[in-house]
């Protein structure tokens, strides 16, 4: 379980605004048209289906290489940061996404064809990076493709992907057509891979689902606040720095700018451009770099603090005065988990002194459950914030401009 708190005034925002976003989304999820709003149910009968193939995989393989960008890698990447040091068995995990020959090569050399499951991941099925990088491992491997239970295809159902892995006879998942992409990781895009790895993805999911029932029966309605505050000051505080105090929030911190940039930097109705830049920072090593231009720079960001109240991890800061050094002997005998946390309350405690709007979100504890809570928190937050713009959250016109372009470039 995780907890959240407005320091902001919401006792400002208008009641109207709130319900405004509150029945979008209900109709949202209620009309169908949007479908991340039951992965957390849909997936379920697929992770129990994975689990039953699951001792094969574990005995055959001990990585699993994925192939796939955005939507299709940044999820799983998040999730398995977060979890890794409570699951250290996990199978290793390798991504493929960038076209940048140097981590193309990097990754390919942590690759044993024989001991390693290739899964290739994408939406529309057409994505080039990844339909690259897999031409790429099929040459350099020798991949056999007819057949081959090495080779799993994540895709929509009608995609030219999906019609290559079934000419070829290869396994092939479906990911709902009216799932995005940067909302799949709760879909065979996390589930497959994450499952097959050792993760515990039917908690991941329990945790979301429930999380999920308790905003439609209003016991969340700081979400409500929070996105109406956000969109409502958006001329006045345009960018949201996401300041988390854990290294291992660093790849969560790049999901959440993908799903909240991607869905937007949108024009609304009337043509005008509108939407809140994502920042991620890491505390407290950002503390060295970004919090000056937060606490005296321009008055224009929100920020959002998180932090783990209990770690896992008990290490103590020695007792060990030394000479020159004393400075900093008021925290020996504690924990650095300790150290991290009065770190994050005493930069937040100097963020709002400065007149900068905070929020918080506290962690218990890491564990699958308060991942998936959390997965559903940003998506449910990004819809929110989506409809109070009056915008489609759920396209990406501009990114389709350069991919168009990109095709010029090649013509003969």
């Amino acid at each position: 379980m995780l907890r959240y708190t407005n320091h902001f005034d919401s006792k400002l925002l208008d009641p109207d605004t709130l319900e405004k976003g509150f029945e979008a989304v209900r109709q949202e999820a209620s009309s169908g048209e949007v479908g991340y709003y039951h992965l957390p149910l849909l997936s379920q009968p697929l992770v129990e289906e994975l689990k039953t193939v699951h001792h094969d995989i574990d005995r055959r393989f001990n990585t699993i290489a994925i192939i796939g960008i955005g939507g299709s890698s940044l999820g799983i990447k998040a999730i398995e940061r977060l979890l890794r040091p409570s699951t250290p068995n996990a199978k290793k995990l390798i991504y493929l996404e960038n076209s940048d020959p140097i981590s193309i090569m990097s990754e390919m050399k942590q690759i044993d064809k024989f001991r390693t499951l290739f899964i290739v991941i994408s939406k529309s099925g057409g994505t080039v990076e990844t339909l690259s990088i897999f031409k790429r491992l099929i040459v350099s491997f020798e991949l056999p493709l007819e057949n081959s239970d090495q080779i799993y295809v994540v895709s929509d159902e009608d995609s030219i992907l999906a019609h290559f892995a079934d000419d070829h006879h290869l396994r092939r998942f479906v990911i709902p057509s009216n799932v995005g992409g940067r909302f799949s990781v709760l879909s065979a895009v996390g589930m497959v891979p994450l499952t097959l790895a050792g993760f515990d993805t039917t908690a991941i999911l329990k945790g979301a689902q429930l999380f999920l029932e308790q905003f439609w029966k209003r016991e969340e309605d700081h979400m409500l606040q929070k996105a109406a505050y956000y969109v409502t000051h958006s001329d006045h505080y345009p960018m949201n720095v996401l300041f988390a105090y854990s290294d291992t929030f660093e790849e969560f911190g790049k999901w959440v700018v993908q799903i909240w940039g991607e869905s937007l930097g949108k024009r609304n109705a009337r043509g005008e451009r509108v939407g809140l830049t994502p920042i991620s920072l890491i505390g407290s090593v950002d503390q060295h770099s970004f919090l000056q231009l937060i606490i005296e720079g321009p008055l224009n960001k929100t920020v959002t603090f998180m932090h783990i109240e209990h770690s896992e991890e008990h290490l103590m800061i020695p007792n060990l005065s030394l000479k020159y050094l004393e400075k900093s002997d008021f925290v020996n005998g504690k924990s650095f988990n300790d150290l991290i946390n009065a770190q994050c309350h005493s930069t937040m405690q100097s963020v709002l002194q400065s007149g900068v709007s905070v929020d918080e979100i506290a962690w218990k504890k890491i564990d699958e459950g308060s991942v998936g809570e959390l997965i559903l928190y940003y998506e449910l937050l990004t819809s929110l914030s989506g409809a109070l713009f009056g915008i489609n959250t759920y396209d990406q016109p501009g990114v389709e401009i350069g991919k168009k372009i990109l095709g010029t470039y090649f013509e003969a």
